[in-house]
């Protein structure tokens, strides 16, 4: 795009943005990059047979297991590899009989016949962090494969970049969003560097290109290969060339309610062909689906899940949108916006000690909070989400339609905006800037 830098190969820069602001990258090689699920993988690896290692293609698992396994002394098997996966197809327990007693088998999905006799082998011998296994589609979706494994195997999901890991701080967002610590404050607004962040998303193969162009083109022959490679693998389907286009469309929807009929509209397929079909683009962790929160004191609610990409850096190249051209959509920014801070809070919440549940709510009047947080099973947090620089009094509608239904679960409500100041409005919710999202604990 005219007027955005170059990459600074001495100084490891990236720039976002036609004015040319600059966002320091952590390093080039993607090895170097922070990964804040290490230590949950130690974690589970010191007391678990087997751990899963799943998310999509390229987001950096191969990188963290051999990074592990490594320090470790595991064998390595790809089964990217065809000569490999052909072994492991013909006599899968033959394979896994001689393999080494501490093994990365990555990219497993292409083998699930693989499972059963991991299984075997686990219960002949249980020994903990005997297997690291990483996967770019979630095979636990299908029933023999998580039935076969069941209390013998961890599993986590590793996400593409955030924005705590590109700036290396390890944000306590999340813990001051439930213990209400968000301390009045000032910060610096975003302003056009907001939406070069949002397009860049979160791959490090992309990130480390010069311009958005570039990494917009790797983003799109992403999508492609995906589709090409891995759903072929997942399913026989008549229509592979429509996936690329039904995710075009997803792209445009992200951040709104599920429509499936307004999705097939398109095609000269079926509705459940078309549900089929976004289940599909789940399962390689394309399309995310954000469930409703529901609760007996509010009878009014709408129960339809919400759809997301993925990564908004692949949702901005599906719709052709540089940092310029997003920026001026103010529409399309706030859905994307949207997007990215759901998708920040999940790769959050990916290594956080206690597991944190996402929904969105909604009643029949028109009150939502975009995201809503349940960690554990007493605390509950909202957020909802505004590109605008300002906050006023009735953006915390849907907030406190929230906190009166959650009663005394609920925590805290926070309106992330654009702006400048953290400040309380009210008890228990504060408007809070969207670069407190990754800030650091002296700022909480």
């Amino acid at each position: 795009m005219a007027g955005t830098k170059p990459f600074n190969w001495p100084n490891r820069n990236l720039s976002f943005g036609r004015h040319g602001q600059v966002w320091r990258s952590i390093m080039t090689d993607s090895r170097l990059y922070p990964r804040y699920a290490r230590p949950r993988l130690l974690e589970a690896l010191a007391d678990t047979p087997v751990v899963l290692l799943h998310g999509p293609r390229q987001s950096g698992k191969t990188t963290l297991a051999q990074m592990v396994g490594d320090a470790g002394g595991y064998a390595y098997v790809t089964f990217d590899d065809d000569v490999q996966l052909a072994a492991a197809l013909s006599d899968p327990v033959g394979f896994v009989a001689d393999l080494p007693d501490k093994t990365v088998l990555d990219e497993v999905q292409r083998a699930p016949g693989l499972f059963t006799a991991i299984k075997t082998a686990v219960d002949r011998r249980r020994i903990p962090g005997r297997f690291i296994l990483t996967g770019s589609a979630n095979v636990l979706l299908v029933p023999k494969i998580a039935d076969s494994l069941a209390g013998r195997m961890e599993i986590l999901r590793l996400h593409p970049l955030s924005q705590c890991e590109l700036a290396k701080t390890e944000s306590c967002f999340l813990d001051a969003l439930f213990a209400r610590t968000f301390k009045a404050g000032h910060y610096e607004r975003l302003g056009r560097e907001l939406a070069g962040r949002i397009v860049a998303g979160g791959y490090p193969a992309a990130l480390i290109r010069a311009t958005e162009r570039r990494r917009a083109a790797w983003y799109r022959d992403y999508v492609e290969t995906l589709v090409q490679r891995d759903v072929r693998d997942l399913a026989r389907i008549s229509s592979l060339d429509a996936l690329p286009r039904l995710l075009q469309l997803a792209a445009g929807q992200t951040a709104r309610l599920v429509n499936v009929s307004e999705l097939a509209a398109t095609f000269q397929l079926s509705r459940p062909t078309i549900r089929d079909y976004v289940t599909l683009l789940e399962r390689v962790f394309l399309l995310d689906m954000l469930p409703s929160w529901h609760s007996n004191r509010l009878s009014r609610l709408i129960k339809a899940p919400k759809l997301h990409l993925g990564d908004t850096g692949v949702a901005a190249a599906l719709l052709g949108l540089d940092a310029q051209a997003l920026g001026a959509d103010r529409a399309v920014l706030g859905q994307l916006l949207e997007t990215f801070v759901f998708q920040e809070l999940r790769r959050q919440a990916s290594w956080q000690e206690t597991a944190i549940a996402f929904y969105h709510f909604r009643d029949k009047d028109g009150a939502e909070v975009d995201i809503v947080l349940e960690r554990g099973a007493r605390e509950l947090a909202g957020i909802e989400v505004k590109a605008s620089a300002t906050v006023t009094a009735a953006d915390f509608r849907g907030l406190r339609k929230l906190k009166v239904a959650a009663g005394k679960r609920f925590a805290a409500g926070v309106v992330l905006y654009d702006g400048e100041s953290s400040v309380g409005f009210g008890e228990g919710l504060y408007a809070v800037p969207i670069r407190a999202l990754w800030g650091t604990k002296g700022l909480f």
